[in-house]
């Protein structure tokens, strides 16, 4: 048993014997249907903690012969498959982490040396006795081992493209990258399966790429990969029966990543933390901070920031994907931005009608703190600002409400400044922080010159009063509320029962001054 070539499964047993695992071996249903194929070649791109690493521990506990896993696997769903025992520690497998090189390298070649010579000097101990080609040549030793055992090689490689993170200017270091993983894995008769997994999907160069024998499994099309990409809907089900979590909170937290087969797909680590500690909160920036996606919002692409505070108010904008070059420094229009975050996490995807979206509470916080503190001006400011403009609501006091209002709309003018849409969007800036305690419910009518946004407290919260807030132009705001009550309290307020406030708010298309007024009721 060697450290890169037949690891041991003590990484995956950990996993297996931590307080909460969730069963994903049905993964190697999928691979062992791919050895020895042409489809062999897989590559995985999933976002910080999405179990990446865990997946890689799985199969190379799975296939090392350096190991007997029959007993660890016995009880996962793998164990039911009729060739569990056929592939069961039958392969030579060498795993790579290519984090671990890269951070024990000063430049590309250091690197690619330390793998060759890492790799070499464990077959060479494991398998000394054989007549070597060339005992430097990592591939000529590798096929003489499968030439001379009988065994072929399943390579295991994770963090594959820290390299397009380190090195991101580096075009040359990343091509030569590109090439050692070609020479190694492509067309060679005695490796089975190259199983490869990281954040991004392969880099791009021109029209072709120096790895396109991978079939790519990315965020923006798992196809049969979908239901491994983290937890679904009945895993976390399970897991709320289990640790007495309410599935509702956890849903409107860390779900909203969705695919054509698997409609409902959960942040697994952000999942794990919740139920553990018993308590939702944002996990997400003990893997990234908003500084990262502060840097990509920031971007001066025409439309991008126009498109954030769509998604911010709980809109999809479309997206084409097919431009985005597979790093995180080309870029030549907001939707290579977008891209990116789509794999980063930051963003869903809807498949079908190529748009994206903000999925969960747990990434809206993170747009929220990133746009804070951008130099995005008074939208910057209306963020900040929306706690306490949520509180007078709570507290009646007009005067401050519509000066907060006109703040935000200001700021959503450049997407039209009298149109419904960008009325919705004003409530939503300036009330951003009504969404920790509300269900947001947006009833627009069309061409009509005003917009409703109805705010359901949710059940966590029932001495919270409902809100209706009605933002129109050239009226008045006492014939806001008017309107609201003409309408009987919006179709979203059917069946809900307690203490209301209506807010009505009008500005003047000329001035562009606000007035608001609030009355208390009870439906």
């Amino acid at each position: 048993m060697g450290s890169y070539l037949n690891p041991g499964n003590e990484g995956f047993r950990q996993a297996v014997n931590s307080e909460v695992y969730v069963d994903k071996t049905g993964l190697l249903c999928y691979t062992n249907q791919k050895l020895n194929s042409t489809q062999q070649n897989i590559l995985v791109s999933r976002p910080r903690r999405f179990g990446k690493s865990i997946t890689a521990s799985m199969l190379t506990a799975y296939y090392s012969c350096g190991c007997d896993s029959e007993q660890l696997f016995s009880g996962l769903k793998i164990a039911e498959a009729d060739n569990f025992k056929t592939h069961l520690n039958q392969y030579n497998v060498i795993f790579l982490n290519m984090q671990e090189f890269l951070s024990q390298s000063e430049n590309m070649d250091q690197m690619i040396r330390l793998v060759r010579r890492t790799v070499l000097w464990e077959i060479l101990e494991d398998y000394p006795d054989f007549r070597y080609f060339d005992p430097e040549n990592l591939m000529r030793t590798m096929q003489d081992v499968y030439r001379f055992s009988g065994r072929p090689f399943v390579v295991v490689i994770d963090e594959w493209d820290c390299i397009f993170r380190e090195y991101r200017e580096d075009y040359r270091a990343q091509e030569r990258y590109l090439d050692f993983l070609r020479d190694l894995l492509k067309d060679k008769a005695y490796i089975y399966l190259a199983y490869m997994t990281g954040i991004l999907p392969i880099k791009k160069y021109g029209t072709h790429s120096a790895l396109n024998m991978f079939s790519e499994f990315s965020m923006i099309n798992p196809r049969q990969l979908a239901e491994f990409v983290g937890f679904t809907e009945e895993e976390v089900q399970s897991l709320c029966g289990r640790y007495g979590m309410d599935p509702q909170q956890l849903r409107e937290w860390y779900n909203g990543y969705r695919f054509e087969a698997v409609p409902a797909v959960y942040n697994p680590r952000s999942v794990v933390e919740a139920v553990t500690s018993g308590i939702c909160d944002s996990y997400w920036n003990q893997t990234e901070t908003f500084e990262a996606l502060r840097m990509y919002i920031d971007m001066n692409f025409e439309g991008l920031r126009d498109d954030v505070l769509s998604m911010m108010a709980g809109e999809q904008v479309p997206v084409n994907t097919g431009s985005f070059s597979n790093d995180m420094t080309t870029f030549h229009t907001k939707d290579d931005v977008l891209t990116l975050l789509i794999h980063l996490g930051y963003l869903g995807y809807d498949f079908d009608e190529k748009c994206v979206f903000i999925p969960n509470h747990e990434i809206r916080g993170e747009f929220v703190n990133a746009v804070s503190v951008s130099e995005w001006g008074e939208v910057s400011k209306a963020l900040r600002q929306s706690a306490g403009l949520l509180n007078a609501i709570w507290q009646k006091r007009p005067e401050q409400v519509a000066a907060g209002i006109e703040l935000a709309h200001l700021e959503t003018s450049h997407l039209q400044y009298n149109d419904e849409n960008a009325l919705s969007y004003t409530i939503s800036l300036a009330l951003y922080a009504a969404r920790n305690f509300y269900t947001v419910i947006r009833e627009m009518p069309s061409g009509k010159g005003f917009a409703d946004m109805v705010f359901l407290p949710k059940k966590r919260f029932p001495e919270k009063p409902a809100l209706v807030v009605e933002l129109k132009w050239d009226k008045s705001a006492q014939g806001a509320i008017e309107q609201i009550r003409e309408k009987k309290y919006c179709r979203s307020l059917t069946e809900y029962h307690g203490n209301l406030l209506l807010v009505g708010i009008n500005y003047d298309k000329k001035t562009r001054i606000h007035s608001c007024e609030i009355e208390e009721c009870e439906k």
